[in-house]
């Protein structure tokens, strides 16, 4: 009995590891996400050629989180940081209205591919703060996300400076992959 109750609170408490990868437009708020969950303020950031990666401890996951920059020329690089990825980060900016359909074109490509069968998909419709903002289900529609049947979605309302949506995107993640216990 009692060594039954001892690996049942191990089970519950046990470290998750999370392998993350986040992904989108340039100028979407991928490194400000990114910087926001690890150091909680907001930092100066340029455009990203080639990635950052960081660990984000969050209640009782880790996860290792892979910003890769978006840039239409460096887009094609995605592509080397999709195997053993359990979750897929995808940032939109919310206000650029011009390039949604650029964004859903990437996303799709991107979910079609083999090593990202298995992975979940979380949407930050970022950059909900500002005024002309796109509303999530907005954005759902534009991106093509009911079309998703086959796999884990979610998207959450986010606005990278202030932190809001973050969490909850993270909690969501945290509830939907299946992770090994460390």
């Amino acid at each position: 009995m009692g060594m039954a109750i001892s690996r049942m609170v191990k089970m519950l408490f046990a470290r998750k590891e999370m392998r993350i990868l986040m992904v989108g437009l340039d100028a979407a708020g991928k490194t400000t996400i990114l910087y926001k969950l690890k150091l909680g303020e907001v930092v100066t950031t340029i455009p990203t050629i080639g990635f950052n990666v960081e660990t984000v401890e969050y209640k009782n996951v880790s996860f290792t989180v892979w910003d890769v920059g978006g840039q239409d020329k460096i887009r094609p690089l995605w592509r080397h940081y999709f195997q053993n990825t359990q979750g897929l980060i995808f940032v939109v900016d919310s206000n650029d209205r011009d390039r949604v359909s650029e964004a859903r074109d990437e996303l799709h490509r991107m979910l079609s591919e083999d090593e990202l069968r298995e992975a979940t998909l979380l949407v930050f419709a970022n950059k909900q703060d500002l005024p002309n903002a796109m509303s999530v289900s907005e954005i759902t529609d534009k991106l093509g996300l009911h079309s998703l049947r086959q796999r884990r979605w979610y998207i959450q309302a986010a606005c990278a400076t202030s932190g809001q949506g973050l969490y909850e995107g993270l909690d969501w993640l945290s509830s939907n992959i299946s992770s090994k216990a460390r």
